[in-house]
């Protein structure tokens, strides 16, 4: 061909692509212009062949590369042909005109031509963002050409890829073939995915593609073939196709599972040197790879082997498939050899370091042994037992490994040691060794007696090896590891590897019924086929309870029996028994609300329990529902902080604790200005239980979390845990001493316990990663809210959605705290007056605020508004100072002038040094602890002191009271908290607290 020729071809083919590039207005041309590119490299269809040009030269066929001319046609199509044109040439049926510029119809497969066009569409379509069509065109790939096409494309003897650059291809290839599904997967959410692409799918067919692979090639394989198999097992190891596991989500799969059963069948249908091929390219492919990799797929295929019903079952079935599993592995993976084979490393870190059920032990033993026959010298089994005397030997294993992995290796070593003859060097050596003398000293000296028994076991065991009379004489009874004991002393008497090989086709062993076993042991035919689980026996003593007698039924009684609980309910819905009967209506308002609980005319009214229940059922929903709908939760809120408040459950309605707080939880979230002030007015009035206040503390405090966006925990458990009747005491008991922790206050002393452990587990060099001191004033200096702002004149009223850090000083601790003083001076004033007469006042009596269970409760919801006020811009000022205040007031001061409430009890103490450290970590962050140590440095170093002082009396022994139990530990890790919290700010400031003291 003369240059001239050579260049108006190639000038002709850029016309042609160039056309494609650009805009096309009719179908006939367009169908016209992809033909002819399919018509010079053979691939068009026969459909086709009236819209190609066959005014093509025969230059323009030779100059033609697919290389280098189809991957623009393929751009053309991605970017513009099938966002165009594809419902249209859908409609007439002509688009898989565009398909076959990616995937080659089977028509067409068969050509060298077709392979290229694939190996360049997986590497091109992948490159560029992901459309509907593209990800049609990949599931066709993935269904016609397949990794082992593309192999052979590659590597073929035709192939066009240039020997130089046939590595670099196929590395590229399977980079795009393995990274299809996740790059598919990342587009779920606004493309449709077909099945096939899914990752499980496609993954399996992946592994059975790969199988096939292996089962086409002949020995020997040149370097190049491996190699490249190497890598592409290699991909499929690290994309996690090797699992250690065989629990696996939904969306996972693994090499073994998929292909195991297949190359099961293959090794057993094929025979001779087809046989010899197969299993040579497996152990070729995997002595290729690198040591770490072949331990993911070693631990993978032991994982996937296939398990026994019992691991110690001694019988031929279970024998037969113990060395069906181990010639898997040596046909797969090779054959065990000396200790400078690298696969003992795979082997000691796969086998022996972690805990995998015995039979697992008795395939390996099995590889050994079969191993050593086909070797010569023969020492797998040797080094085996070396390998599992490192591990068993250890000290540190035999004093911290569990009771499985104990008896794991013993009865991998002890089964080794009877693999080989009495005469063999390596039992002789073994006996006399002093890794082994040592271990079983330390095995003997175990404190548990099962582990210790493994020790004895191996000792008798080896000395019957080597002629030697040894026998502890603690292997008759049951229980702590005797039946193990036994079974292996069944199992040793004969090896695995002498019995035949089980069938392909088995795939598990059931476990036979108790009476089969009896008869088989007596050599008789079981009397059935079918399987039940094997069930173990056991006689218990004599019980009392056989010999009572139950009354005799009369067979004449006329009595009828007593109706059901679902009979009575349903009669209860009988509407011709409840004629008259009106339902209570679902309330619409707020005011409603409230009139369900306040408009009982009557007390023995009937309808008050459903109109209450009414109330409870509907009263979160509703409050939460009107919090941005006018002026109707602020005119109601306050009322109905009245009436919840001092709801009691006179008629013992279902889930009135948990409604009940619920609803007054959604007074404080939705209206926090007016239901939180009216809380603590209520709260410290002498008109109400321990029960009813525990309810307003705890709507403060999860209150404030919500409005703070921090976590609420749930409940800890179900209140029905121990709803059966016999297991409940009476309900007023149950109610005060069971449910009393998670229905009032538990949720609390929960988020307490966990926000003063993580306060006082903070590093000290915490707060200096904080922002700085100056940036946080710049913010609280230019940040201010906006006090006047103009409204439009129509706009609707809209309440201004509440942030805890504004609400925190104003209507929350502020109120709560002062209020508090008030209270607590008047009540001490009553009792300075009423001293000296014969019935003086005590304010801490029992239901009162000042008994320690509420002052506790108090304390520890004073903490958690404070943690969640951290941002709040009177925290460092006002707030900080004014809580640690009444910590160390209320921790070291009695509350009464009765000898009895003058020691403090041992809540009380712990919630007030936890609020201590809430609020001294609280300022750690914030600035470092400037604004207290310079400002209130009197009050700092007291609550440091007094820290000290409870952490030296606990030291010394001292008992407080209420003390024991969680509280002992709990109050020790306050007082350490607080002294540590203290002497990390003074640390930081001791300088300037001097010169300001």
């Amino acid at each position: 061909m003369s240059p001239d020729s050579r260049k108006d071809a190639s000038v002709q083919i850029r016309e042609m692509i160039a056309r494609l590039q650009s805009p096309v207005s009719d179908i006939s041309e367009l169908l016209s212009l992809l033909s002819g590119p399919l018509d010079i490299i053979g691939l068009l269809p026969p459909v086709f062949r009236k819209f190609s040009n066959s005014d093509l030269s025969s230059a323009v066929r030779d100059v033609f590369q697919i290389a280098k001319h189809i991957p623009p046609i393929q751009n053309a199509i991605l970017e513009s042909i099938a966002p165009t044109w594809e419902k249209t040439l859908q409609e007439q049926g002509y688009n898989s005109i565009l398909y076959q510029y990616f995937s080659p119809d089977t028509f067409s497969s068969s050509f060298r031509a077709s392979g290229d066009v694939a190996l360049l569409a997986y590497t091109y379509v992948l490159s560029l963002p992901l459309t509907q069509f593209s990800v049609e065109v990949l599931q066709r790939l993935a269904r016609q050409y397949p990794i082992d096409r593309l192999h052979s494309v590659v590597y073929s003897r035709g192939s066009s890829v240039p020997p130089h650059k046939k590595s670099l291809t196929w590395e590229e290839v399977v980079q795009c073939v393995v990274s299809l599904p996740v790059k598919v997967a990342n587009k779920s959410d606004v493309l449709e995915i077909p099945p096939g692409l899914e990752p499980r799918e496609y993954n399996s067919s992946l592994c059975t593609r790969f199988e096939i692979l292996v089962a086409s090639f002949d020995l020997p394989l040149d370097s190049e073939i491996t190699s490249s198999m190497s890598f592409l097992l290699t991909k499929l190891v690290n994309v996690g196709l090797f699992p250690s596991t065989t629990s696996l989500s939904p969306s996972q799969t693994s090499f073994p599972s998929v292909t195991l059963s297949t190359i099961r069948s293959r090794i057993a249908s094929f025979s001779g040197g087809t046989q010899a091929s197969y299993i040579c390219v497996w152990r070729d492919v995997f002595a290729s790879l690198p040591m770490s990799l072949f331990c993911k797929a070693l631990a993978s295929f032991v994982a996937h082997l296939t398990e026994l019903p019992d691991d110690l079952d001694s019988s031929n079935e279970s024998r037969s498939l113990v060395k069906r599993e181990a010639l898997l592995l040596s046909r797969i993976l090779g054959n065990l050899e000396g200790e400078e084979d690298e696969k003992w490393l795979s082997i000691s870190s796969t086998f022996l370091v972690r805990s995998w059920s015995i039979a697992k032990a008795r395939i390996l033993v099995c590889w050994a042994t079969i191993s050593d026959e086909e070797a010569i010298p023969p020492h797998a089994r040797d080094t085996l037992i070396n390998q599992i005397m490192e591990v068993w030997s250890s000290e540190e294993h035999i004093k911290h490994s569990l009771l499985s992995h104990h008896q794991y290796l013993t009865t991998a070593l002890l089964l080794a040691i009877y693999s080989l003859p009495t005469s063999h060097p390596a039992i002789q050596s073994l006996a006399f060794s002093g890794a082994f003398i040592g271990a079983v000293s330390l095995y003997i000296s175990h404190l548990d007696p099962c582990v210790r028994r493994c020790g004895m076991l191996a000792a008798e065991f080896l000395a019957e090896r080597t002629n030697t009379k040894l026998d502890f004489k603690q292997w008759e009874g049951e229980g702590e590891g005797r039946e193990w004991a036994r079974a292996v002393r069944t199992l040793v008497k004969k090896r695995d590897a002498d019995v035949e090989e089980a069938a392909a086709d088995v795939l598990r062993l059931e476990p036979m019924d108790v009476d089969e076993q009896r008869m088989e042991s007596r050599g008789e035919e079981p009397v059935s086929s079918f399987v039940v689980t094997r069930v173990q026996l056991s006689e218990t003593a004599h019980d009392s309870d056989d010999d009572l007698e139950g009354y005799a039924v009369s067979p004449t009684s006329s009595r009828s029996p007593s109706p059901t609980s679902s009979e009575l309910e349903e009669i209860e819905r009988d509407p011709t028994i409840n004629v008259g009967k009106k339902k209570t209506p679902r309330p619409v308002y707020l005011f409603d609300l409230a009139q369900l609980i306040t408009s009982s005319k009557k007390p023995d009214d009937p309808e008050n329990a459903d109109r209450i229940q009414m109330a409870l059922d509907c009263a979160e929903e509703l409050i939460r529902r009107k919090k941005n709908f006018g002026f109707e939760l602020e005119e109601n809120a306050v009322n109905l902080v009245y009436v919840f408040v001092g709801l009691q459950n006179n008629y013992e309605l279902e889930g009135f604790d948990e409604k009940r707080q619920a609803a007054v939880h959604a007074l404080v979230v939705c209206c926090p200005r007016k239901a939180a002030p009216a809380i603590i007015d209520e709260f410290l009035k002498n008109q109400y239980s321990t029960d009813q206040r525990f309810v307003m503390l705890n709507a403060l405090a999860l209150g404030a979390r919500e409005l703070a966006s921090l976590p609420i925990p749930p409940l800890k458990v179900a209140p029905e845990r121990t709803a059966f009747p016999s297991k409940q005491l009476p309900r007023a008991l149950h109610k005060k001493y069971i449910a009393y922790d998670e229905r009032n206050g538990g949720q609390v002393q929960r988020m307490l316990e966990d926000i003063s452990q993580k306060a006082i587990e903070s590093g000290k060099n915490a707060a200096e990663a904080k922002t700085a001191p100056i940036v946080r004033e710049r913010q609280l200096r230019i940040k201010q809210p906006m006090r006047i702002a103009e409204v439009s004149p129509g706009a609707p009223y809209v309440p201004k959605e509440s942030n805890f850090s504004e609400l925190a000083a104003e209507y929350f601790i502020g109120p709560l705290v002062g209020k508090f003083w008030l209270f607590l001076r008047d009540e001490q004033e009553r009792e300075a007056r009423t001293v000296h007469r014969k019935t003086a006042y005590r304010g801490t009596g029992t239901g009162l605020i000042l008994s320690p269970m509420v002052l506790a409760h108090f304390l520890g919801t004073v903490a958690v508004l404070m943690h969640a006020a951290r941002h709040s811009p009177a925290f460092l000022a006002v707030l900080a100072p004014d809580t640690l205040e009444l910590a160390v007031t209320l921790g070291t001061r009695p509350m009464s002038g009765a000898e009895e409430d003058k020691e403090r009890e041992a809540a009380v103490l712990t919630a007030a040094l936890e609020l201590a450290v809430v609020v001294l970590d609280g300022c750690l962050e914030l600035d470092g602890g400037r604004s207290l140590c310079l400002e209130h440095s009197a009050l700092l170093l007291g609550s440091g002191e007094w820290a000290g002082e409870v952490l030296g009396a606990l030291e010394r022994g001292l008992r407080v009271p209420g003390e024991g139990g969680a509280h002992e530990m709990k109050l020790r890790r306050a007082a350490a908290g607080v002294v540590l919290k203290v002497d990390e700010l003074t640390a930081r400031w001791r300088q300037s607290m001097i010169s300001l003291y």
